[in-house]
C-alpha cells in the first residue's frame, strides 16, 4: 500500500525577534522565547543562521545551518526534558572541542 501526499506542508516556524537576551520564535499557533541562558548554542549565532529555521511535521523545529533539533514540548515542558549542554564550545587552532567545567567537592 503506498500512500499519496495530499497538499502542501503550511506549518511554518518564523522569528519575530531577536536580542542580545534570546529570541522570540512563532511555531503553529503559539510564540516562545528562546533564551540564550537556556539554550546556549544560539548565543553565538548568527542572526541568518537563528533565522534559517524549518518546523517538521508540526512538533519539532530544526536549524540546520546549527545542527540544532528541538522537539516543541521541550519548549512547552522544560522539567520533562532536563537534560543541557555540559560545557562550553571551543575552538582551538581550528577544531572543535568541549571544555567540561570541573565540578566542586
Amino acid at each position: 500500500m503506498t500512500l499519496k501526499r495530499r497538499g502542501k506542508n503550511i506549518s511554518k516556524a518564523s522569528i519575530s525577534v531577536i536580542s542580545e537576551k534570546g529570541f522570540w520564535l512563532l511555531a503553529g499557533d503559539k510564540e516562545y522565547f528562546i533564551d540564550y541562558g537556556d539554550y546556549p548554542w544560539f548565543k553565538s549565532a548568527s542572526v541568518g543562521e537563528i533565522m534559517n529555521v524549518d518546523f517538521v511535521f508540526g512538533t519539532a523545529l530544526v536549524w540546520p545551518d546549527l545542527d540544532v533539533d528541538l522537539e516543541l514540548a521541550s519548549l512547552e515542558r522544560p522539567e520533562d526534558y532536563p537534560l543541557t549542554s555540559k560545557g562550553v564550545m571551543v575552538c582551538k587552532k581550528g577544531t572543535p572541542y568541549m571544555k567540561r567545567k570541573k565540578k566542586a567537592r
